[in-house]
């Protein structure tokens, strides 16, 4: 099974790329290339990633990615890519993640931290170059990682 990083850039790229008009179409798409999902699933993806329908004359409605949204992230991933250089490793403890970063670094990520309001994570407690990452009961490991993969994509190379 593909990580949930994997299938919500995947589901971008195949917005981006076709004009798919409804999720079921879109569902199948994901599917064929091997993603296992619920309809549920793929909702909710497509609220995170901010999905829109817009009318198209041959086929009623397709989703695109708004370009305000894909310009803002693109900014928004340039200044988080600057802080995932900070970054220098994670060590768990049961549901308590310490992520250990630069000196300076450890405030400014986890205020992405929590401005993005991941499900995984109740809250975060930062210093000048440690963060304490409190995890929700029935959160894995890799499942923190994944999130914080989509909130800073640079981080894929130090933690995928």
């Amino acid at each position: 099974m593909k990580n949930r990083t994997k299938r919500q850039l995947a589901i971008k790229q195949a917005i981006l790329n076709g004009r798919i008009s409804s999720q079921d179409e879109l569902l199948h798409i994901m599917k064929d290339q091997g993603f296992e999902l619920t309809q549920a699933t793929l909702s909710r993806d497509l609220k995170i990633l901010k999905v829109a329908k817009v009318a198209d004359k041959a086929l009623g409605y397709v989703y695109v990615i708004p370009e305000g949204v894909a310009a803002e992230n693109h900014k928004e991933n340039s200044r988080i890519s600057f802080l995932a250089d900070g970054f220098r490793d994670i060590q768990f403890s049961g549901n308590l993640a310490v992520i250990r970063t630069m000196p300076g670094y450890a405030n400014s990520i986890a205020v992405v931290i929590d401005n993005s309001e991941p499900y995984e994570i109740l809250g975060t407690i930062a210093g000048d170059d440690t963060i304490l990452v409190i995890m929700r009961e029935g959160v894995s490991q890799s499942d923190l990682i994944n999130s914080l993969i989509l909130m800073m994509p640079a981080l894929e190379d130090k933690l995928g």
